[in-house]
């Protein structure tokens, strides 16, 4: 097995590559983050570095070079790895469509609905599908680093667990403890998570990560002795909290108000955005390139007069359009946005949310709905194909070239031609624009000229920003992340552990077996 050293560092020829597990007391702990900074820590050492999660939950997904859906998140840490994403960095993806049910899509291809009972007849073909995935990387790869799913200590889960113990377990992954000191009770949440576990889980849990932490170290230092003394585990390292971290997270639990770098307050020729907060909103990073336009105010809303207020409405993505499209009527919502668009006033529908401006839906697939009213602020009708379209496009408008992504199973066609003019693969018809294509607006050339045109609809004297250039500031994120771990995690400790695993005779820690401390 080959040591884990940069370009300088030699090693023996390597049989197949090391891996470590970042798992974490809950959702939206930091995993996600902290698998990103180790990745982008060891790829500036000159280590080639993948990340990898065997099972996702979420409805932030991407296309790959291959043609493969995964989790946004998975080709984030791609990004900050160097390399790009592909379908084995994330081979099941689970996409909500309700609160009970979830479309399964195993490397990259949708493959059927299950709920969660229904789920379990999937799950030996999906071990062995993440397993296999995960050796695939690691013989491409000297390391892999692996994000955990949710909590590693939900013992209700474990007999069935691919992506938390059961994959360190198959694997023989030592694994980091990421806790979120923001919530409070982090030492709890730490403690009681590693006390859940069966010993044998509990013997590759290797150390701790506290993440957000924004107090005073002289206060928190009695407490990390504490959490070692108690659990003979140390922590690996303690990461402050970070402003303005607006990378690609996983669900809606990272979907903060508004998204995006820290900043000066806005003045009163700022470009205001509201983009509908829909219950299942998919691909809301769509929104992310908005947020780094100096003048622009992006905001997620929920209420008809904040739409009203708005110089740019934004109806995103949705797993369940047909759904979110009743909520929107439901909640006064739909109106709203029909009365600004007769009224001259910008509106832009992307995948899920141009399907809602069309004249009608046809939904036998993801509703069952059969037809359905759409908003009928384009000339469009959308039928649902049983297969899922997945690409990667590229076009130009306003005469700027434009990449994207679409990820979609609705197919919409033109009632009438002569009706508005193409927008990309979609329609626009006076200050409505609808299009399929994710990550439009991340395009600097064509999303200051789209800016441009809502700007001068809306009667705002605003001009975007010529210099702003979004992957620069993406990249300035991963690079941020990186320096977290080189100055705030004991970087060696990290290194020892990916090269020879968890150490041996780690205690256990019972149940309630806290004991009393001194004083």
């Amino acid at each position: 097995m080959r040591a884990v050293r940069g370009r300088d560092g030699g090693g023996d020829e390597r049989t197949t590559g090391h891996a470590l597990l970042v798992a974490g007391t809950t959702s939206d702990a930091g995993k996600s983050v902290v698998t990103a900074g180790i990745c982008r820590w060891l790829a500036r050492q000159g280590i080639k570095v993948a990340p990898f999660k065997a099972q996702n939950m979420s409805l932030n997904s991407v296309v790959t070079p291959d043609g493969a859906e995964i989790g946004r998140a998975q080709a984030m840490q791609a990004a900050a790895c160097g390399i790009e994403p592909r379908a084995a960095m994330n081979p099941v993806l689970l996409k909500p469509g309700s609160d009970r049910r979830s479309q399964v899509v195993v490397r990259g291809r949708a493959v059927g609905e299950a709920d969660a009972v229904g789920y379990r007849a999937y799950r030996d073909r999906l071990r062995r599908v993440a397993l296999d995935s995960l050796a695939e990387l690691r013989d491409d790869y000297d390391v892999v680093v692996c994000e955990g799913a949710g909590s590693p200590a939900e013992i209700n889960l474990r007999a069935g667990d691919i992506a938390n113990m059961g994959l360190a377990r198959a694997a023989g992954l030592p694994v980091l403890l990421v806790g979120d000191i923001d919530r409070g009770g982090v030492f709890a949440a730490l403690h009681g998570t590693l006390a859940l576990m069966e010993p044998a889980d509990q013997a590759l849990v290797a150390g701790f990560v506290i993440n957000k932490f924004r107090g005073a170290p002289e206060l928190l230092a009695p407490g990390l002795d504490m959490i070692r003394d108690l659990t003979g585990r140390p922590v690996h390292g303690v990461l402050p909290w970070l402003d303005g971290l607006w990378i690609d997270v996983e669900d809606s639990l990272g979907l903060a108000a508004d998204r995006g770098p820290a900043r000066p307050p806005l003045g009163a020729q700022s470009l205001r955005v509201a983009v509908v907060r829909l219950p299942r909103i998919s691909n809301f990073t769509d929104i992310d390139a908005l947020g780094v336009e100096p003048g622009v105010d992006v905001r997620f809303v929920t209420r008809p007069h904040e739409v009203d207020d708005a110089d740019l409405v934004i109806l995103p993505g949705s797993r369940a359009t047909v759904d979110d499209l009743a909520w929107l009527r439901e909640r006064g919502l739909a109106d709203a946005v029909v009365r600004r668009a007769a009224a001259g006033r910008p509106v832009l529908g992307v995948c899920g949310g141009y399907q809602m401006l069309a004249r009608e839906i046809h939904d036998d697939v993801e509703s069952g709905a059969g037809r359905v009213p759409g908003l009928g602020l384009l000339p469009t009708r959308v039928a649902f194909a049983r297969e899922k379209t997945l690409g990667r496009p590229s076009g130009t408008a306003y005469g700027r070239p434009v990449a994207g992504y679409e990820i979609h199973h609705g197919v919409t066609t033109v009632d009438d031609p002569s009706e508005g003019e193409p927008f990309l693969d979609g329609r626009r018809v006076g200050a409505v624009w609808g299009t399929t294509w994710h990550g439009a607006l991340e395009n600097d050339a064509f999303r200051r000229a789209f800016l441009s045109d809502v700007a001068a609809r809306a009667g705002r004297a605003f001009t975007p920003a010529p210099g702003t250039d979004f992957a620069a500031e993406r990249t300035a994120r991963l690079d941020a992340l990186g320096d977290l771990v080189a100055e705030h995690m004991d970087t060696g400790a990290l290194l020892r552990l990916i090269e020879q695993g968890a150490p041996s005779g780690l205690p256990v820690v019972p149940p309630g077996g806290v004991r009393p401390l001194a004083g």
